[in-house]
């Protein structure tokens, strides 16, 4: 999913910068090996968003630790340069930009103590997408039509191959979408030597066919020429009549603004030496607010108005956010940018006890649309979407119990992928987020730990621009949380966005010093109605992960030693097997049978010869002759008594600190076992990029679920001005 850096267009003409390590000159050519030392790879293909290690071997088959790198020759225009190569480490990055389909560039080894005893390797490189296809997803009834634009980093030519069908994550999702590209085409005007030269955007009109399935997810691709890469644009085919996009959300606004717009602070973006911009961020202005005086606030991240704590009382608010404007500020005689509020208040990052990432703009009715209207977030048939406009409902929120946790489905509307829906699957969690104080994230600021966050799944629910989102109860547009990080999973495990409870928002914001005594602050609203938003992930239950034959022999081990002990027909327990755990993807189980017809609670040992159980409802006829399933559907979401919460909430305060202390742990938080749905669980979050300590599968007496994701990051949306 879902949590990157974007590279993004520029939807104004304004100077490329570019970063010149080279010139063109001769022809490159490989010769991976000498005497003396060889590099390697010889030969390589990446693109312009890449990057490529290089290491070279003494004939000994030792490292070569004196070797000096550099990038030597190559065809590319020499106003773009050749990249730049680590002259130590070996790890080059290709230019931003090229000036063909393809070029090719020659990297250069040689010895410290020997600048003639050299080894050379040619890397071609090819265009890279500057941003994903935009819009990132949409949802499309029968007949309904969304331009898709795809922009790479190749100046004066260029070429999109696009193509019907194709699952970002394959599965099920795979196989012929139907309906129809056309109006295909490119523009690449523009010289590489003048000041305003451009990349390559092309642009296609999709159109889904006359007849879809009630719900299917499918995908456009889109592919640069003679490029690897490719990007996809995720479409929500329904025969419910509904349309969005979040073309709307990105889009400058004319009237009144509406919230679920892109927006942000006018200085959020970095300089170089010499007054340059560089990068810039913004994100989502979430939701409207007033104090008890009436006067209207714009609600959204700390992060995304007031820069992580870096912004200043007064800082301009604009519309649309900088990520949508090229970088380019609001100043005298800029169009198509608003002032719409100014920074006034916000929950300080570096305040270790503060529990949100919240700041309020004050604005007024001329700025905004004052009803408190959300794009998106109303009935189907009104607006350019066919989805109107609606405010949330009016007051402090609506709290998350077992009452209503166990049948809820929420909704945002934000900046980069519009109106999306997904269920709850974790509460009471522990996230640690890190926070920087520029947009480019290479000045670190400060880590989070925040508590009581509020966890949706699913790799299509949010992605980086949608921070500040309000999200709502589909059922009665309630607020419940304000959505602020995320993390992208992947085909075999959802991701997951994170939220902050709204009625801590308000209250810390109503708490802040710089605030008047007696503040309060409440949502801007109406009365209670639905939200028509579809699930773009309907099934986040996790799919059985592969597990190795060595683990699937211990199950099998375990089921033959330990099993028999505990098959009982009295009790309710028909029969064991090996088989895979959801709560541990990638774990083997012992699937313990139990009688769908036995009267009361059955109970099942949580593991089982160390290993965890999994717990599969079925007959008794069905094993005795072996026809029992070896795999059964989860309901997504919580569905758990309110006593059972609390008890597991209790565990995850006794044990989080412990857990968290694994640094390949960024999360710990409250769900409900996939393993046995009668038992809550912890749900404990892992950082792919490290290995964790230990994975035990019960902790204080609960089972653990296991989610290996990329990084948390911060939502908001990240441009590097080239």
């Amino acid at each position: 999913m879902m949590t990157r850096h974007i590279r993004s267009l520029f939807a104004f003409a304004a100077p490329i910068v570019l970063m010149i390590a080279g010139c063109g000159g001769s022809s490159p050519s490989s010769n991976p090996s000498n005497g003396t030392f060889s590099i390697a790879p010889a030969t390589s293909t990446i693109d312009t968003n890449g990057q490529l290690q290089f290491t070279a071997t003494l004939t000994n088959g030792q490292p070569a630790t004196n070797v000096n790198w550099v990038v030597s020759t190559g065809t590319n225009d020499s106003n773009l340069g050749l990249g730049y190569i680590d002259p130590k480490s070996g790890l080059y990055y290709p230019p931003s930009a090229i000036s063909k389909d393809s070029v090719q560039i020659q990297v250069q080894a040689n010895l410290t103590n020997n600048v003639y005893q050299t080894a050379t390797s040619v890397v071609t490189v090819t265009p890279g997408f500057i941003q994903s296809v935009t819009p990132e997803n949409a949802t499309l009834s029968t007949g309904g039509t969304v331009q898709l634009t795809a922009t790479i980093a190749e100046l004066g030519g260029g070429s999109i191959n696009w193509s019907l069908g194709t699952s970002p994550s394959g599965g099920s999702n795979a196989g012929s979408a139907g309906g129809s590209i056309s109006g295909t085409s490119c523009h690449n005007s523009g010289s590489i030597n003048s000041s305003n030269p451009y990349y390559t955007f092309c642009t296609a009109t999709y159109t889904a066919p006359s007849s879809v399935p009630s719900q299917a997810i499918y995908a456009i691709g889109a592919v640069a020429s003679n490029a690897a890469s490719t990007s996809f644009s995720k479409l929500l085919l329904n025969s419910s009549g509904i349309n969005t996009s979040p073309l709307d959300n990105q889009a400058a606004q004319t009237a009144a603004v509406q919230m679920g717009s892109s927006g942000g602070n006018n200085n959020d973006v970095d300089v170089d030496s010499n007054g340059n911009v560089t990068d810039c961020a913004s994100g989502t202005l979430g939701a409207l607010v007033k104090d008890q005086a009436n006067n209207l606030f714009i609600l959204s991240n700390n992060h995304v108005l007031a820069e992580s704590d870096q912004g200043l009382v007064g800082d301009t608010i604009i519309q649309p956010g900088l990520v949508d404007t090229g970088c380019t500020q609001l100043t005298a005689g800029v169009t198509g940018i608003r002032a719409i509020g100014t920074l006034q208040y916000w929950v300080p990052l570096i305040d270790a006890s503060a529990n949100v990432d919240a700041a309020l703009a004050a604005t007024t009715s001329a700025n905004v649309d004052t009803s408190g209207a959300v794009i998106a977030l109303g009935a189907a048939g009104g607006g350019t979407n066919q989805v109107a406009a609606a405010a949330p409902v009016a007051g402090t929120g609506e709290v998350l119990t077992a009452a209503n946790i166990s049948n809820i489905h929420v909704a945002k509307s934000g900046r980069t992928t519009g109106l999306t829906c997904s269920t709850v699957d974790t509460i009471n969690s522990t996230i640690k987020v890190s926070y920087y104080k520029d947009a480019a994230e290479t000045q670190f600021y400060v880590s989070k730990t925040y508590t009581n966050q509020i966890g949706v799944p699913g790799n299509y629910f949010s992605d980086a621009g949608d921070s500040g989102a309000l999200v709502v109860d589909t059922a009665n547009a309630q607020p419940v949380g304000l959505f602020y990080a995320g993390s992208a999973g992947s085909a075999t495990q959802p991701g997951e966005s994170f939220a902050q409870p709204i009625g801590d928002v308000l209250t810390n914001l109503s708490q802040l010093s710089q605030a008047p005594a007696g503040t309060t602050f409440t949502m801007v609203g109406g009365g209670p109605h639905t939200v028509n938003c579809l699930n773009y992930d309907a099934n986040t239950a996790t799919p059985s992960s592969a597990v190795s034959a060595a683990r699937m022999n211990a199950a099998r081990t375990a089921v033959s030693q330990n099993g028999a002990i505990i098959v009982d027909a009295s009790k309710g327990i028909l029969g064991v097997v090996a088989g895979k755990s959801l709560d541990q993807p990638g774990q083997a189980a012992v699937i313990v049978y139990t009688d769908q017809t036995h009267p009361g609670p059955i109970a099942v040992p949580q593991t089982i010869g160390g290993l965890p159980t999994r717990v599969i409802t079925t007959t008794a006829g069905a094993v005795a002759n072996g026809t029992a399933p070896t795999s059964s559907f989860v309901t997504p979401g919580i569905h758990l008594s309110q006593a059972t919460l609390e008890a597991a909430r209790l565990v995850q305060r006794q044990h989080v600190r412990q857990l968290m202390g694994d640094p390949a742990f960024f999360g710990v938080g409250v769900t409900q076992s996939q393993d046995n749905p009668a038992e809550a669980a912890l749900m404990v979050f892992i950082d792919r990029t490290r290995i964790p300590r230990a994975q035990p599968a019960t902790v204080g007496g609960l089972r653990v679920r296991y989610r290996t994701m990329n990084p948390i990051r911060i939502n908001y949306n990240r441009a590097a001005r080239k």
